[in-house]
């Protein structure tokens, strides 16, 4: 068993999965009651063929800023990356706006099952 493979404490005791948690947290602590956030992101690293991205999620609240980007690999079951002292979440492809594709997938994780889904967070870029 690798160390992706062990589900943190916190999960354990309730019986669910560590993507399960951290979907439970993001709406939780950030997604409940408001009508339509915004999350905002920032591309942090462009390979060199143009392929790849590497892209960091915030979200503002109460006046404060917070890094989601850890929570929300967790949730969309990614890997989390370090670029240049950045978490940053590894996406693939080219020819569309991969920002909003990120979130439009992180919506979908969340909101499953809600109709119109993937458009229930706004994304924006900073």
């Amino acid at each position: 068993m690798t160390t992706k493979e062990i589900p943190s404490i916190k999960a354990q005791l309730r019986g669910i999965t560590d993507q399960e948690l951290a979907r439970e947290e993001l709406l939780k602590e950030y997604f409940s009651g408001q009508e339509r956030a915004t999350v905002y992101t920032i591309l942090r690293r462009v390979s060199s063929s143009g392929m790849t991205r590497h892209i960091s999620l915030k979200i503002a609240q109460g006046g404060e800023i917070y890094d989601i980007t850890y929570t929300a690999a967790l949730a969309l079951g990614d890997k989390l990356h370090d670029v240049n002292g950045f978490n940053t979440i590894k996406v693939n492809g080219a020819g569309m706006d991969m920002g909003f594709h990120l979130v439009y997938n992180l919506s979908s994780v969340l909101f499953h099952g809600q109709d119109r889904a993937g458009y229930k967070i706004a994304q924006r870029w900073l």
